[in-house]
Protein backbone atom coordinates (compact mmCIF):
# COMPACT_ATOMS: atom_id res chain seq x y z
CA UNK A 1 0.00 0.00 0.00
CA UNK A 2 1.13 3.71 -0.80
CA UNK A 3 0.75 4.16 2.61
CA UNK A 4 2.96 1.54 3.40
CA UNK A 5 0.57 0.45 6.32
CA UNK A 6 -0.05 -3.57 6.30
CA UNK A 7 -1.63 -4.50 3.93
CA UNK A 8 -5.29 -6.29 4.77
CA UNK A 9 -5.74 -10.28 4.09
CA UNK A 10 -4.57 -13.47 4.99
CA UNK A 11 -0.43 -13.56 4.80
CA UNK A 12 1.99 -16.17 6.22
CA UNK A 13 4.19 -14.61 8.37
CA UNK A 14 6.98 -15.21 10.87
CA UNK A 15 5.62 -14.07 14.40
CA UNK A 16 8.41 -11.23 14.74
CA UNK A 17 7.46 -10.03 11.16
CA UNK A 18 3.65 -10.04 12.45
CA UNK A 19 4.23 -8.02 15.90
CA UNK A 20 6.12 -5.16 13.62
CA UNK A 21 3.05 -4.97 11.47
CA UNK A 22 1.12 -4.92 14.41
CA UNK A 23 3.06 -2.34 15.98
CA UNK A 24 2.69 -0.15 12.92
CA UNK A 25 -1.06 -0.55 12.77
CA UNK A 26 -1.80 0.42 16.72
CA UNK A 27 -0.12 3.75 15.65
CA UNK A 28 3.49 2.84 17.06
CA UNK A 29 6.25 5.28 15.12
CA UNK A 30 9.60 4.63 17.39
CA UNK A 31 11.88 1.70 17.70
CA UNK A 32 14.78 1.89 19.98
CA UNK A 33 16.62 -1.66 20.78
CA UNK A 34 19.64 -3.85 20.42
CA UNK A 35 19.54 -7.10 18.71
CA UNK A 36 19.54 -10.27 20.59
CA UNK A 37 18.61 -13.58 19.46
CA UNK A 38 15.47 -14.92 18.59
CA UNK A 39 13.60 -10.88 18.43
CA UNK A 40 16.67 -9.78 16.01
CA UNK A 41 14.46 -9.87 12.99
CA UNK A 42 11.70 -7.61 15.10
CA UNK A 43 14.69 -4.89 15.32
CA UNK A 44 15.52 -5.85 11.88
CA UNK A 45 11.88 -5.72 10.08
CA UNK A 46 11.44 -1.97 12.16
CA UNK A 47 14.57 -0.37 10.71
CA UNK A 48 13.04 -1.46 7.10
CA UNK A 49 9.05 -0.84 8.26
CA UNK A 50 9.06 2.19 10.15
CA UNK A 51 10.66 4.38 7.83
CA UNK A 52 8.34 3.36 5.23
CA UNK A 53 5.22 4.67 7.61
CA UNK A 54 6.93 8.15 8.57
CA UNK A 55 8.75 6.40 12.00
CA UNK A 56 11.91 5.51 13.30
CA UNK A 57 14.27 2.75 13.97
CA UNK A 58 17.41 3.22 16.27
CA UNK A 59 20.05 0.83 17.44
CA UNK A 60 20.91 1.71 21.12
CA UNK A 61 24.32 0.84 23.17
CA UNK A 62 22.74 -1.56 25.14
CA UNK A 63 18.95 -2.51 26.47
CA UNK A 64 18.67 0.14 29.32
CA UNK A 65 19.50 2.59 26.63
CA UNK A 66 16.62 1.54 25.18
CA UNK A 67 13.86 1.50 27.55
CA UNK A 68 15.62 5.24 28.21
CA UNK A 69 15.00 6.03 24.19
CA UNK A 70 11.33 4.66 24.73
CA UNK A 71 10.68 7.07 27.78
CA UNK A 72 12.18 9.74 26.30
CA UNK A 73 9.80 9.18 22.78
CA UNK A 74 7.17 8.62 24.98
CA UNK A 75 7.09 12.06 26.39
CA UNK A 76 7.70 13.32 22.96
CA UNK A 77 4.33 11.64 22.16
CA UNK A 78 5.01 8.78 20.31
CA UNK A 79 3.72 5.33 20.51
CA UNK A 80 6.93 3.58 21.18
CA UNK A 81 8.35 -0.32 21.81
CA UNK A 82 11.41 -2.18 21.81
CA UNK A 83 12.28 -6.51 21.66
CA UNK A 84 14.69 -8.14 22.97
CA UNK A 85 15.14 -12.11 24.59
CA UNK A 86 16.41 -13.09 28.49
CA UNK A 87 19.53 -11.43 29.14
CA UNK A 88 18.68 -8.23 27.72
CA UNK A 89 15.54 -8.10 29.53
CA UNK A 90 17.47 -8.39 32.56
CA UNK A 91 19.34 -5.35 31.66
CA UNK A 92 16.07 -3.47 31.20
CA UNK A 93 14.52 -3.88 34.53
CA UNK A 94 15.79 -0.50 35.90
CA UNK A 95 14.61 1.37 33.56
CA UNK A 96 11.50 -0.67 33.34
CA UNK A 97 10.81 0.55 36.93
CA UNK A 98 11.45 3.88 35.67
CA UNK A 99 9.08 3.95 33.32
CA UNK A 100 6.38 2.79 35.89
CA UNK A 101 6.97 5.72 38.21
CA UNK A 102 7.17 8.09 35.11
CA UNK A 103 3.94 6.56 33.75
CA UNK A 104 5.20 6.37 30.31
CA UNK A 105 3.09 3.78 28.19
CA UNK A 106 5.45 2.15 26.54
CA UNK A 107 5.51 -1.45 25.11
CA UNK A 108 8.33 -4.55 25.71
CA UNK A 109 8.18 -7.88 23.74
CA UNK A 110 10.62 -10.26 25.19
CA UNK A 111 11.27 -13.44 22.84
CA UNK A 112 12.14 -15.86 25.60
CA UNK A 113 14.75 -18.11 24.95
CA UNK A 114 16.92 -20.63 27.37
CA UNK A 115 18.52 -19.68 30.06
CA UNK A 116 19.56 -18.88 32.91
CA UNK A 117 22.66 -16.88 31.51
CA UNK A 118 23.01 -16.95 27.87
CA UNK A 119 22.10 -20.15 27.98
CA UNK A 120 20.63 -21.46 24.85
CA UNK A 121 20.78 -18.20 22.66
CA UNK A 122 18.69 -19.84 19.87
CA UNK A 123 16.14 -22.35 21.50
CA UNK A 124 12.98 -21.83 23.23
CA UNK A 125 12.43 -21.11 26.89
CA UNK A 126 9.67 -20.36 29.15
CA UNK A 127 12.26 -18.68 32.20
CA UNK A 128 11.23 -15.03 32.15
CA UNK A 129 7.88 -15.19 34.11
CA UNK A 130 8.30 -14.65 37.39
CA UNK A 131 10.92 -11.82 36.35
CA UNK A 132 8.01 -9.94 34.02
CA UNK A 133 6.21 -9.38 37.61
CA UNK A 134 8.80 -9.17 40.02
CA UNK A 135 11.88 -8.12 37.71
CA UNK A 136 11.95 -4.63 38.68
CA UNK A 137 13.08 -3.14 42.36
CA UNK A 138 10.35 -1.86 44.61
CA UNK A 139 6.20 -2.04 44.29
CA UNK A 140 5.58 -2.31 40.69
CA UNK A 141 2.34 -4.16 38.74
CA UNK A 142 3.32 -5.36 35.62
CA UNK A 143 0.50 -6.28 32.42
CA UNK A 144 2.13 -9.22 30.99
CA UNK A 145 0.25 -11.34 27.47
CA UNK A 146 1.58 -14.33 26.37
CA UNK A 147 0.92 -15.20 22.81
CA UNK A 148 1.24 -18.82 21.73
CA UNK A 149 0.67 -18.31 18.08
CA UNK A 150 1.37 -15.94 15.05
CA UNK A 151 -2.00 -14.86 14.98
CA UNK A 152 -2.21 -14.25 18.94
CA UNK A 153 1.17 -12.25 18.58
CA UNK A 154 -0.04 -9.99 16.20
CA UNK A 155 -3.18 -9.40 18.37
CA UNK A 156 -1.46 -9.10 21.47
CA UNK A 157 1.11 -6.86 20.41
CA UNK A 158 -1.78 -4.36 19.37
CA UNK A 159 -3.70 -4.79 22.49
CA UNK A 160 -0.32 -3.65 24.76
CA UNK A 161 -0.06 -0.59 22.66
CA UNK A 162 -4.02 -0.20 23.73
CA UNK A 163 -3.21 -1.06 27.30
CA UNK A 164 -0.09 1.11 27.71
CA UNK A 165 -2.29 3.83 26.73
CA UNK A 166 -5.47 3.21 28.47
CA UNK A 167 -3.42 2.99 31.63
CA UNK A 168 -0.95 5.11 30.73
CA UNK A 169 2.16 2.22 32.33
CA UNK A 170 4.68 -0.06 30.43
CA UNK A 171 3.44 -3.32 28.98
CA UNK A 172 5.19 -6.71 28.53
CA UNK A 173 4.35 -8.97 25.46
CA UNK A 174 6.30 -12.39 27.12
CA UNK A 175 6.44 -14.75 23.54
CA UNK A 176 8.78 -17.06 22.91
CA UNK A 177 11.56 -18.80 20.28
CA UNK A 178 9.42 -20.69 19.08
CA UNK A 179 6.39 -18.69 18.20
CA UNK A 180 8.41 -15.35 17.39
CA UNK A 181 10.55 -17.47 14.55
CA UNK A 182 7.45 -19.83 13.27
CA UNK A 183 5.86 -18.92 9.81
CA UNK A 184 2.33 -19.22 10.27
CA UNK A 185 -0.95 -17.95 8.72
CA UNK A 186 -2.10 -14.31 10.26
CA UNK A 187 -5.06 -12.47 8.95
CA UNK A 188 -4.42 -8.83 8.99
CA UNK A 189 -7.45 -6.37 9.24
CA UNK A 190 -7.62 -3.24 7.65
CA UNK A 191 -6.62 0.02 9.70
CA UNK A 192 -10.47 0.94 10.13
CA UNK A 193 -10.80 -2.26 11.73
CA UNK A 194 -8.50 -2.19 14.29
CA UNK A 195 -9.36 -0.73 17.62
CA UNK A 196 -6.62 1.61 18.37
CA UNK A 197 -6.47 3.39 21.98
CA UNK A 198 -5.56 7.24 22.05
CA UNK A 199 -3.61 8.73 24.37
CA UNK A 200 -5.96 11.12 26.85
CA UNK A 201 -3.04 14.20 26.69
CA UNK A 202 -2.91 16.65 28.97
CA UNK A 203 -2.81 20.94 28.07
CA UNK A 204 -1.22 23.95 29.30
CA UNK A 205 -5.48 24.75 29.87
CA UNK A 206 -6.46 21.88 31.71
CA UNK A 207 -2.86 21.96 33.81
CA UNK A 208 -3.97 25.67 35.06
CA UNK A 209 -6.41 23.88 36.73
CA UNK A 210 -5.41 20.92 38.18
CA UNK A 211 -2.20 18.75 39.87
CA UNK A 212 -0.62 17.00 37.24
CA UNK A 213 -0.23 13.90 39.45
CA UNK A 214 -3.80 13.58 41.13
CA UNK A 215 -3.66 10.41 43.02
CA UNK A 216 -7.03 10.42 43.64
CA UNK A 217 -8.30 9.52 39.36
CA UNK A 218 -8.25 6.69 37.81
CA UNK A 219 -5.65 7.62 35.34
CA UNK A 220 -4.01 10.86 34.46
CA UNK A 221 -3.70 12.91 31.54
CA UNK A 222 -0.02 12.75 30.13
CA UNK A 223 2.09 16.12 29.71
CA UNK A 224 4.02 15.88 26.21
CA UNK A 225 6.86 17.50 26.03
CA UNK A 226 7.15 21.09 23.83
CA UNK A 227 3.55 21.98 24.17
CA UNK A 228 3.66 25.01 26.47
CA UNK A 229 2.71 22.24 29.61
CA UNK A 230 5.22 22.26 31.67
CA UNK A 231 5.43 19.30 34.41
CA UNK A 232 8.15 18.08 36.58
CA UNK A 233 8.49 14.24 35.71
CA UNK A 234 10.74 12.54 38.30
CA UNK A 235 11.99 8.97 39.06
CA UNK A 236 11.67 9.69 42.88
CA UNK A 237 8.74 9.67 44.92
CA UNK A 238 7.28 12.65 43.95
CA UNK A 239 3.64 14.61 45.27
CA UNK A 240 1.09 16.03 42.85
CA UNK A 241 2.94 18.79 41.69
CA UNK A 242 5.63 16.16 40.48
CA UNK A 243 8.33 17.22 42.52
CA UNK A 244 10.04 14.49 44.86
CA UNK A 245 9.42 14.43 48.16
CA UNK A 246 10.53 11.82 51.44
CA UNK A 247 6.54 12.32 53.14
CA UNK A 248 5.17 8.64 53.88
CA UNK A 249 1.79 9.84 53.16
CA UNK A 250 2.27 10.73 49.84
CA UNK A 251 4.36 8.00 48.89
CA UNK A 252 1.42 5.94 50.50
CA UNK A 253 -0.57 7.81 47.65
CA UNK A 254 1.47 7.47 45.09
CA UNK A 255 2.04 3.99 45.44
CA UNK A 256 -1.47 3.04 45.52
CA UNK A 257 -2.61 5.11 42.45
CA UNK A 258 0.43 3.67 40.67
CA UNK A 259 -0.60 -0.13 41.51
CA UNK A 260 -3.97 0.60 41.45
CA UNK A 261 -3.99 1.27 37.86
CA UNK A 262 -3.71 -2.25 37.49
CA UNK A 263 -5.17 -4.17 40.21
CA UNK A 264 -8.48 -2.24 39.82
CA UNK A 265 -8.54 -3.21 36.18
CA UNK A 266 -7.17 -6.34 36.63
CA UNK A 267 -11.00 -8.58 35.17
CA UNK A 268 -10.60 -6.20 32.92
CA UNK A 269 -7.18 -7.10 32.05
CA UNK A 270 -7.44 -10.80 32.46
CA UNK A 271 -7.45 -12.82 28.95
CA UNK A 272 -7.56 -16.37 28.37
CA UNK A 273 -8.97 -19.55 26.94
CA UNK A 274 -11.00 -22.67 27.56
CA UNK A 275 -11.04 -25.62 25.89
CA UNK A 276 -13.13 -28.82 26.58
CA UNK A 277 -13.60 -27.45 30.19
CA UNK A 278 -17.18 -27.76 30.91
CA UNK A 279 -17.12 -31.64 31.69
CA UNK A 280 -13.37 -32.00 32.10
CA UNK A 281 -11.66 -33.81 35.28
CA UNK A 282 -8.53 -32.97 34.52
CA UNK A 283 -7.40 -29.38 32.81
CA UNK A 284 -3.83 -28.76 32.29
CA UNK A 285 -2.91 -24.71 32.58
CA UNK A 286 -0.41 -23.67 29.81
CA UNK A 287 0.76 -20.42 28.10
CA UNK A 288 2.83 -19.43 25.32
CA UNK A 289 3.95 -22.29 23.04
CA UNK A 290 3.36 -24.86 25.51
CA UNK A 291 -0.43 -24.63 25.28
CA UNK A 292 -0.20 -26.08 21.48
CA UNK A 293 1.32 -29.51 22.77
CA UNK A 294 -1.28 -29.32 25.64
CA UNK A 295 -4.21 -28.81 23.48
CA UNK A 296 -2.31 -31.36 21.51
CA UNK A 297 -2.20 -33.48 24.66
CA UNK A 298 -5.75 -32.78 25.57
CA UNK A 299 -7.43 -34.25 22.14
CA UNK A 300 -5.34 -37.33 23.04
CA UNK A 301 -6.43 -37.88 25.78
CA UNK A 302 -9.78 -37.45 25.35
CA UNK A 303 -9.70 -40.16 22.52
CA UNK A 304 -8.47 -42.49 25.49
CA UNK A 305 -11.58 -41.82 27.20
CA UNK A 306 -10.01 -39.33 29.60
CA UNK A 307 -12.26 -36.37 30.53
CA UNK A 308 -9.55 -33.77 30.38
CA UNK A 309 -9.49 -29.79 29.00
CA UNK A 310 -7.07 -27.05 28.84
CA UNK A 311 -7.19 -23.45 29.93
CA UNK A 312 -5.21 -21.15 28.38
CA UNK A 313 -3.79 -18.00 30.11
CA UNK A 314 -3.16 -15.46 27.92
CA UNK A 315 -2.76 -12.78 30.55
CA UNK A 316 -0.28 -14.06 32.82
CA UNK A 317 0.00 -10.68 35.26
CA UNK A 318 -2.04 -9.94 36.63
CA UNK A 319 -2.48 -13.37 37.65
CA UNK A 320 -6.01 -14.31 36.61
CA UNK A 321 -6.40 -15.62 40.22
CA UNK A 322 -10.64 -15.83 40.08
CA UNK A 323 -10.15 -18.04 36.83
CA UNK A 324 -7.72 -20.37 38.67
CA UNK A 325 -10.01 -20.63 41.24
CA UNK A 326 -13.36 -21.33 39.52
CA UNK A 327 -11.61 -23.80 36.97
CA UNK A 328 -10.03 -25.64 39.81
CA UNK A 329 -13.31 -26.13 41.49
CA UNK A 330 -14.68 -28.92 39.70
CA UNK A 331 -12.14 -31.02 38.74
CA UNK A 332 -9.79 -33.56 40.59
CA UNK A 333 -6.51 -32.47 39.23
CA UNK A 334 -4.59 -29.46 37.29
CA UNK A 335 -1.66 -30.35 35.44
CA UNK A 336 0.60 -27.02 34.81
CA UNK A 337 3.49 -27.78 32.29
CA UNK A 338 6.13 -25.39 31.59
CA UNK A 339 9.27 -24.80 29.69
CA UNK A 340 11.23 -24.39 33.35
CA UNK A 341 11.18 -25.94 36.63
CA UNK A 342 8.45 -24.31 38.22
CA UNK A 343 7.41 -20.15 37.33
CA UNK A 344 3.84 -20.08 36.86
CA UNK A 345 2.77 -22.91 39.17
CA UNK A 346 3.68 -20.64 42.25
CA UNK A 347 0.70 -18.16 41.81
CA UNK A 348 -1.47 -21.50 40.61
CA UNK A 349 -0.69 -23.19 43.36
CA UNK A 350 -1.72 -20.07 45.47
CA UNK A 351 -5.52 -19.71 44.34
CA UNK A 352 -6.00 -23.80 43.05
CA UNK A 353 -8.84 -25.69 45.10
CA UNK A 354 -7.37 -29.09 43.78
CA UNK A 355 -4.44 -30.81 43.40
CA UNK A 356 -1.45 -29.99 41.37
CA UNK A 357 0.78 -31.97 39.03
CA UNK A 358 3.92 -29.96 37.68
CA UNK A 359 5.26 -30.43 34.42
CA UNK A 360 8.69 -29.28 34.18
CA UNK A 361 10.49 -29.05 31.02
CA UNK A 362 14.56 -28.34 30.51
CA UNK A 363 14.69 -25.41 27.98
CA UNK A 364 15.75 -26.14 24.53
CA UNK A 365 12.68 -27.53 22.84
CA UNK A 366 8.94 -27.87 23.39
CA UNK A 367 7.19 -29.72 25.26
CA UNK A 368 6.19 -32.96 23.91
CA UNK A 369 2.69 -33.68 23.91
CA UNK A 370 3.18 -37.30 25.31
CA UNK A 371 4.74 -35.91 28.44
CA UNK A 372 1.99 -33.56 29.28
CA UNK A 373 -0.53 -36.92 28.21
CA UNK A 374 1.63 -39.04 30.32
CA UNK A 375 1.02 -36.53 32.89
CA UNK A 376 -2.67 -36.06 32.60
CA UNK A 377 -3.30 -39.88 32.75
CA UNK A 378 -1.25 -40.27 35.96
CA UNK A 379 -3.57 -37.15 37.38
CA UNK A 380 -6.86 -38.96 35.93
CA UNK A 381 -5.92 -41.95 37.57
Amino acid sequence: MSSGLPRPGVHFMMGNFACVEAAILAGCRFFAGYPITPSSEIFERACVRFPQVGGIAVEMEDEMASVAALIGASYAGAKAMTATSGPGFSLMMENIGLAFIMEAPIVIVNVQRAGPSTGIPTLIGQGDVMQARWGSHGDIETVVYSPSSVQEFFDLTIQAFNTAERLRTPVIVLTDQLVGLMWEKVVIPSPEEVKVVERKIMDARLLSTRLPFDYTVDVNPMPIVGTGCRVNIDSLTHDERGYPTTSQEISEKMLRYLLGKIRNHARELWLYKEFMIDDAEVVVVAYGSTARSALNAVKQARSRGIKAGLLQLITLWPFPSDVIEKVSQHVNALVVPEINFGQLVHPIREYAKCPILEVNWAPGSLIEPNVILDAVGVAAA
